[in-house]
């Protein structure tokens, strides 16, 4: 779990610095349509498509995208028609890795991310091999400094979270995927402001990565997040801060 945090983290500080925001909107595009795909278009209904929409938002992406890309899942649009894949496998110092991608064309995909893992240590393994290291986790971000810890840990307990972190600075509240929806919607009609908000693949065990290996794995999970295919790369490796310092990326 600390892994994951810590790579949260360094995910966050890079999408806010990345001048590659064409990058970002198109991942965030796949989703919205193969949400409002999968569970239809109306926002009220379908818990995906309002997560997804929030985060596009977040990302100051134009309210027009955002609808075509709703029609475009519907039908309503033309447009191209996106798979959802999950890929395997390892990298540097035997960290597991859960990669989940939203793709047009499966063997170009497959490719790439088998490419991107050689490169940069790792390799390709069978499906099912890592899936079992990871709990899946509804994920909620509130900025510390806004919210007393006791009064929103009890709120979020209350609403029904299974755990309350506090992280670098952001309260980080965990739910189990049926109650994701219901608890950000509880807290957000108190006025409380979610920062993020996310289902996403938490580590059962952390791998302590350092040296050669530390600076390997950034450079994999930087290279597979730049794919436009990948959604979300998953891993259960934890870098100590002074390490993250000494190879530059802190």
């Amino acid at each position: 779990m600390a892994g994951h945090s810590k790579w949260a983290n360094i995910k966050f500080r890079k999408e806010r610095q990345d001048a590659k925001r064409g990058k970002i909107f198109t991942k965030l595009i796949k989703e919205i349509t193969v949400a409002a795909r999968v569970g239809g278009g109306d926002i009220d209904s379908n818990p995906r498509l309002r997560t997804a929409i929030q985060a596009a938002k977040a990302a100051n992406m134009p309210m027009k995208n955002i609808e075509n890309a709703i029609k475009k899942g519907t039908g309503e649009l033309p447009g191209v028609v996106f798979e959802e894949v999950a890929y395997e496998g390892y990298g540097p110092g035997g960290v597991a890795l859960f990669i989940t991608c939203t793709t047009d064309n499966k063997n170009r995909t497959v490719g790439e991310v088998r490419h991107l893992l050689s490169k940069h240590g790792g390799n390709l393994g069978e499906s099912g091999c890592v899936a079992w290291m990871f709990d899946r986790k509804g994920f909620i971000r509130v900025p510390q400094e806004t919210y007393d810890e006791e009064e929103l840990m009890l709120l979020a307990i209350d609403f029904g979270a299974d755990d309350f972190k506090v992280e670098d600075g952001f309260y980080e509240i965990y739910t189990s995927p049926e109650n994701f929806d219901s608890v950000r919607s509880k807290l957000e009609a108190q006025g409380i402001h979610i920062e993020s908000a996310e289902l996403t693949y938490l580590p059962q065990n952390t791998v302590p990565l350092e040296g050669k290996k530390a600076e390997q794995m950034l450079k994999l999970m930087e290279a597979l997040e730049d794919n436009d295919d990948v959604q979300n790369v998953y891993a259960n490796f934890d870098i100590d801060e002074k390490v993250m310092e000494q190879i530059g990326a802190g």
